[in-house]
């Protein structure tokens, strides 16, 4: 009974998880990036999760991957190239994505 319990509480936490994560993603994220990108899983480029990963601990993440979404290209992730500024975002846009991605890894 006791594992059972723990198992629909850690059900429940990774449900509450993956809707925060979902809620503070910016309009542009579904809008202009989610052809090509999830939150978690991969589509024709990485996962929101994966690029986080990768400039996890990197204090110039964000600066980093605001510069790769603006002048786009295959950034060693073997899926293709990402158009420069992905859909047409703007500067606006793109710093808020490239916050919200960096801050996935924390």
């Amino acid at each position: 009974m006791k594992s059972v319990i723990t198992g629909m509480f850690i059900a429940a936490s990774l449900m509450v998880a993956g809707t925060a994560l979902a809620a503070e993603m910016p309009a542009t994220g579904k809008a202009k990036c989610g052809a090509c990108h999830d939150v978690d899983k991969k589509k024709m480029g990485p996962s929101y999760m994966d690029i986080a990963a990768k400039y996890k601990g990197d204090k110039d993440a964000v600066s980093k991957l605001d510069a790769n979404i603006t002048k786009g290209g295959a950034f060693d992730w073997k899926m293709g190239k990402m158009p420069a500024k992905g859909m047409g975002a703007n500067e606006a846009e793109i710093k808020a994505m490239s916050e919200y991605i960096a801050g996935l890894a924390k």
